[in-house]
Order: structure tokens, then sequence, then C-alpha cells
């Protein structure tokens, strides 16, 4: 088949979590035959047009200049392009930006499957009208989309529920970390024997607050290390906020993974706030690295967890999670061996891979 995969900054990753389904998504599916195209903005600095076997188309995008407007000119221009090349299967990977064009497009022979993301619309850091203008681009996208993906099975029950849509349910993909190296976490400069790591997007939504207020009011005696950029405004209130704990500790934003990974597989546990979306990929990244996780108990989290991680909803009850320690440690090993199993047969990307292919396959009826 040919397959185009837009919706993305671009590859190699350097953004976020659709950057790296896509990369690894486009490998995967070129060492099983396919021709695959990626779309990448204009200012991506990888400069040819193969990435390995994949293509690379580069479009432009005014984001730098113009702000988020700018993914809208960006996404058109990939699916035009998409559509003129005759692609048997265009995968936009999140509707935001691009669902808005999908009434005006003629689609050809391209059969358009969109990846439904998350539930953009709850996110707290929106005012009322950006939150009803995120509720409009999601039913464009699962109204006009013809075919959708989520991933997630409250996702797609949501889609069920609300718009009387089925979807492929195909989760993220991640793969076991396996080559552990204390040196890597050195640059953190962690002072304790122990501790604790929150990694996350500092915004109200992944519970950073709740998470700060239960550890703040327990004993434990290590630190917390919290990884995010706390040069925006929720950021900076959340660093103020905790400013006078000196078992809190904040690193700023971190990109490298293999520095994020080491810190996950020496920590004592991992806390995980996320509560608007689908499968998080941190959240699978916690998992693959054998991490005690401490999370937000929404279903969102649980569907992917299984069973193997802790849960809390409020601050008391990640307190009482630090408080009772003894209790808490005692289920690690059986959670992290039921975790590494969710991750070698349902998370790891090869088997996503091949989902995404038996969907294009079925889609397109090609045998």
């Amino acid at each position: 088949m040919k397959i185009a995969i837009a919706g993305t900054r671009g590859i190699p990753n350097k953004y976020g979590g659709f950057e790296q389904c896509a990369q690894y998504l486009s490998e995967l599916l070129v060492q099983m035959g396919h021709e695959v195209t990626v779309y990448n903005t204009h200012y991506h600095p990888w400069q040819k047009s193969m990435l390995g076997d994949v293509h690379i188309v580069k479009k432009f995008n005014p984001e730098n200049t113009i702000g988020t407007a700018g993914n809208f000119i960006y996404d058109f221009l990939c699916m035009r392009h998409a559509v003129s090349t005759q692609t048997d299967v265009l995968l936009v990977l999140g509707y935001t930006t691009a669902s808005v064009f999908y009434p005006l497009m003629r689609w050809k022979s391209a059969h358009l499957v969109t990846n439904m993301d998350g539930l953009e619309w709850k996110r707290d850091k929106w005012n009322g009208f950006i939150k009803r203008l995120a509720k409009w681009f999601e039913k464009l996208g699962a109204n006009y989309s013809p075919w959708l993906i989520s991933d997630n099975p409250e996702i797609a029950a949501y889609l069920k529920k609300t718009y009387n849509r089925s979807s492929y349910c195909i989760a993220y993909g991640c793969n076991k970390f396996t080559h552990p190296d204390p040196d890597a976490i050195r640059p953190v400069k962690i002072k304790s024997d122990r501790y604790g790591v929150l990694i996350a997007r500092m915004e109200p939504e992944n519970n950073i607050e709740m998470a700060l207020e239960g550890f703040a009011a327990s004993d434990w005696d290590g630190e917390l290390i919290v990884v995010g950029d706390t040069g925006t405004r929720y950021g900076k209130k959340m660093k103020a906020l905790k400013a006078g704990d000196g078992r809190i500790h904040f690193t700023g934003g971190i990109y490298d993974q293999e520095l994020l990974n080491n810190l996950r597989y020496y920590s004592s546990f991992y806390i995980h706030g996320h509560s608007v979306g689908g499968t998080n990929p941190s959240l699978l990244e916690a998992m693959a690295c054998g991490c005690l996780i401490l999370m937000h108990g929404n279903n969102f989290n649980k569907s992917v967890t299984e069973g193997n991680a802790h849960s809390f909803v409020t601050a008391a009850g990640l307190t009482a999670l630090l408080n009772q320690w003894d209790q808490t440690i005692s289920r690690h090993g059986s959670f992290r061996e039921g975790n590494y199993k969710l991750v070698s047969e349902k998370y790891n990307w090869k088997v996503i891979a091949e989902k995404y292919e038996a969907c294009f396959r079925e889609i397109t009826g090609k045998k």
C-alpha cells in the first residue's frame, strides 16, 4: 500500500507522542513492504528527503510566526499533497487543525483514517471559547472521517456513545527499557538515596498540584523529582507553590530519552496524574521501565495498566500510599511483571504496527 502520515511536526521525533508514533509506525510499515511518506514542517531540522526507507515531504507551516493558526495551513497542504499523489491511505494523527477541511476535501482514491487522540476539549488550560471550538473540531473529525482509530477502550466507548461511530481500537506502543545506566542520571543531581519521579507537561489536567500536595503532606523521607517546563505560567505557579519544601526538586524540561528512562528505572515510584485523553505515552514508558506506578485513578489509566498500579483520586489518597509505604511497595514485583507482559504482548510497537496494517488492509480491501 501507499501510505501517508500527517498531523505531526515530523520525524525524526523531536517533539512528542504523535511524532514518536509516526516514526515507529512508518519504519515498521516500510519493513512490511509498504511505501510510506511522513509529512514534516518546513522548519524541522531533518533536511533529507528520506529517513531510512521512509519518504519525507516538507510542507510550509507558519506556526512559528502566527501561532497555532499556522497548523491549519500546514495540515491542509499535507492533505492536499497526499490526495494529489494517489495515496491509498492517509493517516491523520489528531483531528484538531485538520478536521475543519474534511468536508471540503475531494479524497479521490485516498482512504482517510483519523486517530482521534484524547478529549482535547476537556483540557483545563483552555478557556470556554477554545473548549467549544475544540469540541466542534472533534465533532467534525468524528462525523467526516470515514474511518476512526481510538487509542483506548474508553475513547472507543465515548465515540460510540457520543457520535454513534465505531472505531479501530489501537493503542500507542513502547519498548521495554533494557539497558539501565546509573551514571546517566548524574546530571539531575539527586540528593537522596531514594526518590520518586513525576514527568509531565505542567498543565492542570495532569493534576500536578494534587501530586505536589499529596507528596508534601506525606512522611516520605526521599526526594520527588519533578520533570517539566516550569517556564509557563502554570509551571511557575507550581514551582512557587512548593519552593519551601526541600524534598521537591524541579528540573525543568528534560528531552533526553535515555536520561528520562534511567530516571524512571532507578526511581522508588512514578507519579502519573494525567486525567484527560486515552493511552498516554508517558504512562507506557513508566510501565516499560518497571516503575512502581502511583496514578490518578481515572478509567483511561486503569484500562492501560489493567490493575498493575496503585491509584489515587485526591491528594490525601496519594499521601496515604506514601505513608503506608510497606504495603504500597509490597505489590511492586507483581505490578512490574504484569506491566512488562503488557508492554511485550499488547503495547509492543511491532504489534501496534501490525494492527495498523490490518486496519489499512481491511479499509482498502487489499489482501
